[in-house]
């Protein structure tokens, strides 16, 4: 009922703000041929932030779990590779890496003789599975170290290997467990996601950045911005909360 009447007198105040001079929420009124056509433009780049950010977390995911097994090895030069990853992946600003990829790792290609050609959309992608992979590989790490060492021992004194032993004893066990930070990450993808925008990939941010230029009414247009990344957050929310039920995850331990 607080979120209904907050919701309410959010709408009012808006309201009562169009009949200013000064507001031009007409821009997105649903009530008009303009303001329903370019809420139409605005909400069609939604479709490529949600693709970016699904493929990237999805390359995330795996790759942070190849970063954080090493760490978790016995010899030395493994647990040396998580870490020199992690560090200097985690180091570098998004807006940089964004850029060296678009711009700069199609030129390494051509340098070892291949053409690969790197539109925006795959540099988005890329760049924020790797970025994202360095924080991935550290909830993973903390998830599996949360797992009672002699789980491990158990499994061994069955004849278990240490692949068979991450497989079906550590993993599924560490994955309840850090469901939530994960959820957390995607939740930072999606909106990291808007720096494609600077790229020329065609998603939420560029959409409406595009529309600030023909309309010239920036406060609203970037108002339903964030109104539309809101509702993305908050339909992920209740898909995580939803998926931590049906796994157990939010069981008070």
């Amino acid at each position: 009922m607080r979120r209904l009447i907050l919701f309410a007198s959010l709408l009012a105040l808006l309201a009562g703000c169009s009949q200013s001079g000064n507001w031009g929420w007409y821009v997105i009124d649903p009530r008009t041929p303009g303001g329903w056509t370019n809420i139409r433009f605005l909400v069609s780049g939604m479709g490529a932030t949600i693709l970016i950010s699904v493929i990237a977390a999805a390359i995330s995911i795996v790759l942070g779990l190849l970063v954080a097994l090493p760490g978790q090895s016995r010899k030395r030069w493994l647990r040396l590779i998580n870490r020199v990853y992690v560090e200097f992946v985690r180091s570098i600003p998004l807006l940089p890496m964004l850029f060296w990829v678009f711009y700069g790792l199609p030129i390494v290609f051509r340098s070892m003789g291949l053409n690969i050609p790197i539109d925006p959309f795959w540099g988005a992608v890329i760049t924020l599975a790797i970025s994202d992979s360095a924080f991935t590989a550290e909830i993973y790490r903390s998830g599996i170290q949360s797992i009672a060492r002699g789980q491990s021992e158990a499994a061994q004194t069955i004849g278990l290997n240490y692949v068979q032993t991450m497989r079906y004893v550590i993993l599924p066990q560490a994955i309840r467990r850090i469901l939530p930070p994960l959820a957390n990450q995607f939740i930072y993808i999606v909106k990291m996601s808007a720096f494609a925008s600077v790229i020329g990939m065609q998603e939420l941010t560029r959409r409406a950045n595009e529309l600030v230029v023909t309309e010239y009414r920036p406060l609203e247009i970037y108002t339903l911005l964030i109104v539309e990344y809101l509702i993305l957050v908050l339909i992920i929310s209740a898909g995580v909360r939803w998926l931590e039920r049906k796994m157990g995850s939010d069981e008070r331990i």
